[in-house]
């Protein structure tokens, strides 16, 4: 199995820590710092990947601003784990159309970086370099699908989340949000078949 069907298909299994992210909820919305932990742990991966097309490399500042709105409004949220993962998407997506709505009214403004920090994380570097390059070959091509396509076959694929669901994040009807990941699993099946 190739690294796209890798991420495209492990997620349609149940996502990881879903039964966690649903016994979490409740507690962190009476502000259990270690509940909230568990739900960001849950949902920020597929979360910054999905942001991460996008916006490309503002994807993590994108992602912080979610989380502020998130942890800010998730008092008021009612809903399941599934309900408060779709939730938590149509709050990154917004932060996300509002970050490029910004770029098209500013110049882009390119500088040098004058120094970096040189700490090591946990993880093996190696591994997560692997992990990555990887991740970020998926991502790369379904960031050519059309705008529509590409973001029905992350919030589907990616996420985890129903036709419904993902129609409620995107504005749109089921049978669109449908139609458009079959589209775009149909055209990165050809860009497969032609890199092969």
């Amino acid at each position: 199995m190739d690294i796209l069907e890798e991420v495209l298909i492990r997620p349609r299994q149940a996502p990881a820590g879903a039964g966690d992210l649903a016994a979490a909820l409740p507690a962190a919305q009476r502000g259990s710092e270690d509940a909230f932990r568990v739900l960001y742990r849950s949902v920020q991966p597929v979360l910054l990947r999905y942001v991460r097309v996008l916006v490309g490399e503002d994807a993590e500042d994108v992602a912080s601003e979610a989380w502020l709105q998130i942890a800010r409004d998730l008092t008021s949220f009612r809903g399941d784990g599934d309900g408060f993962r779709g939730w938590a998407t149509t709050i990154a997506r917004h932060r996300a159309m509002d970050h490029l709505r910004r770029q098209r009214r500013r110049p882009v403004v390119t500088g040098r970086v004058e120094e970096l920090t040189d700490r090591s994380g946990p993880e093996d570097t190696a591994e997560s370099a692997v992990d990555a390059v990887g991740t970020d070959a998926a991502l790369a091509l379904i960031a050519r699908l059309p705008r529509d396509q590409a973001e029905a076959v992350l919030l589907r694929a990616m996420v985890g989340l129903d036709v419904k669901a993902a129609a409620r994040v995107l504005g749109k009807r089921p049978g669109a949000v449908r139609t458009a990941a079959y589209r775009g699993l149909r055209k990165l099946a050809e860009y497969l078949e032609h890199s092969a």
